[in-house]
Formats: structure tokens, sequence, C-alpha cells
């Protein structure tokens, strides 16, 4: 299997600047649509979690439907298949990979890992917080060192933090809530320079929506030995976050340690699932152009009503709102939309996810009439 030319599909489709859905993808999208009408029983819009509202696809939905004959069984000879196939599209050997629950259980292996007996982590505020809530459960120290005027992480910052406790930086490349991605060269001299005092964590779940061309993963630090973890999920592009797989690389030390901290293992539906989901190339580059056309949407609603925002790497897009969070997501929930938590300290900042491009039209229409 070989993995998409993403330079080569990023210029095709014009995601590297500007935007323009493919024609390819027509019969697809109204394929798909047929089940995702415009809010029929006016029930509340999510888009609160930065799911795919379009996936899982219509291939994998299949291959769903047709393993429930081997639903009985165990999965670990079936997870073979896929680590074989993870394996294969990240360019490393087998026992570089971990495959867990949805990289939230990955995340949280790690701080385990790496945070135990009075150790500390490092990452930036705010930031996902799962592996941090997790970690500090077991005594772990959190060392939260706020987004820069940018909402970049503030990568000098988190170096000063590190002290003999740290035995891990956790750092989310495109980071959730703030949508904003590290300087490719930046990024990989940071780990450089760092990853011999602390395992530096890189959570690449929005890997896929960066329409940077040549954007490097960090599993490429991982191929050279570094004392690195990527991990990577099924949930966002791919659209299957209601079935709880994603997987980890790391270097095979690093990942056999990691491996035994693991409890929430996946199912073998999800595992057939995935082994289609990694293949369908088609799906793939839909749920990437609906996704900008999405967020085209939204910065038309933010730009019309005068709100700051920040270009999002992402499937969701972080705005200032100028009011509390709190009282925007009851307004909101009035409007039936349901927007993103609270991220403090940014309490007069909000997150709103892509959904349908009917799903975001009325979200404008909403946020008109809650802030207009």
């Amino acid at each position: 299997m070989k993995t998409i030319d993403r330079r080569k599909w990023l210029r095709t489709v014009g995601l590297s600047g500007g935007f323009a859905l493919a024609g390819g993808f027509e019969a697809l999208a109204i394929e798909t649509s047929r089940t995702l009408m415009s809010n029929p029983k006016n029930e509340l819009i999510k888009l609160s979690s930065n799911e795919n509202p379009f996936g899982p696809s219509k291939n994998v939905r299949e291959v769903i439907s047709n393993s429930y004959d081997i639903a009985c069984r165990y999965p670990s000879e079936n997870l073979r298949g896929l680590v074989a196939l993870i394996a294969e599209k990240e360019g490393v050997s087998k026992d570089h990979v971990v495959v867990s629950g949805g990289s939230g259980e990955g995340l949280c292996a790690a701080g385990l890992v790496f945070g135990m007996a009075g150790g500390e982590i490092i990452a930036a505020d705010p930031t996902f917080g799962q592996m941090m809530r997790y970690a500090e459960n077991f005594g772990t120290y959190i060392h939260r060192v706020p987004v820069d005027d940018r909402m970049n992480h503030d990568l000098d910052a988190m170096a000063n933090r590190i002290t003999g406790k740290t035995g891990l930086i956790y750092i989310c490349n495109p980071n959730n809530p703030t949508g904003t991605l590290i300087e490719q060269n930046r990024l990989r001299s940071f780990v450089s320079s760092v990853d011999a005092k602390a395992i530096v964590f890189s959570d690449e779940a929005y890997y896929d929506f960066i329409t940077v061309p040549d954007y490097p993963s960090m599993v490429e630090l991982v191929k050279e030995g570094r004392n690195v973890i990527v991990s990577k999920t099924f949930s966002k592009v791919y659209g299957m976050a209601g079935m709880r797989i994603g997987y980890m690389i790391a270097r095979p030390d690093i990942a056999t340690r990691l491996k035994k901290s693991i409890m929430a293992n996946t199912n073998i539906l999800a595992i057939e699932a995935a082994k289609v989901a990694i293949k369908d190339d088609e799906f793939y580059k839909f749920s990437l152009a609906k996704n900008e056309e999405g967020k085209k949407i939204i910065y038309e609603t933010l730009n019309e009503l005068g709100l700051e925002y920040i270009k999002s790497h992402t499937n969701f897009v972080f705005f200032k709102s100028g009011i509390h969070i709190d009282g925007l997501i009851e307004d909101m929930k009035n409007e039936n939309i349901q927007i993103g938590r609270p991220f403090p300290p940014l309490y007069n900042w909000a997150r709103i996810s892509t959904g349908t491009i009917s799903q975001v039209e009325q979200f404008g229409i909403a946020l008109k009439k809650v802030l207009g």
C-alpha cells in the first residue's frame, strides 16, 4: 500500500493556497449528503468535538457489516494485520507500532509511564488536556506554559521549564484548541535539542488537515532513533471517533513500555474498519476538501462580524467572541448549535468544529443572531 502524495494532492485541489473542491468528489458528496439532511427534526447541531460528520466511509460501513461473524473472536490475531498496515504507511517496522482504544488511551498510557513517581510533564496552555488530567491523578506535576501572543507553543519557555524530574514534553501539533501549527524547522530543532533530557510526545491527531506542502510528521525523528512518541488517530479525517481506535509510533524500546500500560484495547470491528479506512484515499480526500469548504464559510461569517480568529490547520476554528464562553455556549444552544467547551484562561474565545456545509451555514446564522 502506498500513502497518497500529499504535496500533489494539495496542489490538485488547491488546498495549499485557497480552495477548490475537486470535481471527482461530486458523486461522493451527493451520496453522503443523503443521510445528512438539513437538521429535519430541529435537533441540536453538534459542532463541539471536532468530529467528521461525513464518516465512516461507505467502504468502512460495508466491512463493519460484513465482520459481525468474527465479532465473537478476540482481536489479537486481526490486530496483527492492522499493525502491519500502519507500519507500512508510516515507514517503520511493526515493533514501532502501539495500537490503543483511541489516541486518548495512548496519551494516558504515556502520561502514566513517564509521569509516575514524582515525575513532571510540560505542556502548552491551553492544549488538549487528557494526558495531563490523567497523569495528575497519579501525582504528576504539570508545568503549564502559556501559548505566545500568536497562540502558538512557546517552545523557548517550555524548554526553560525542563528539570531533572521532567519525564515528558507534550506537544499537540496542530494545537487543540488554537488550531496553530509550529513552523516545521523550528519544531524539529526543538525536539532535537531537548529529547536527550525528556521524551517528546507529538500528538498529531490533526496532522492530516495540514495544508502546508511537505510538512513533516515527527515520525521522521522516530526513525532516527530519537526519544519521540507520535500519536495518530482514526477519529478525525477517517470519521471513526465513536469506534475508539488510534495508535502511537515510537522506538521499539519505548513502544514496549507503552504497551504494558495500555488498558483500553480496541475491538475487532474497529480493527477491520481501520484496515479499510487507511486505504480509502477517495474518502480521505473528500473529507479534507469538505473540511476546507466548511472552514471557508466559518471564516466568512467571522469576517462579516469583525471577529478575530486564527487561521486553522485543523477541522475547527478558534475565534474571539468578546463575551464569556459560558454565556455564548448557552446562547448558541438556544439556537440549536453546540459549540466547544471552555478553554481557560481564554474565556472570551470559542472553538467551533466544521460540520456539513448546511450545519456551518446554520452556525453562521445563529452566531449573527446571538452577537448581533
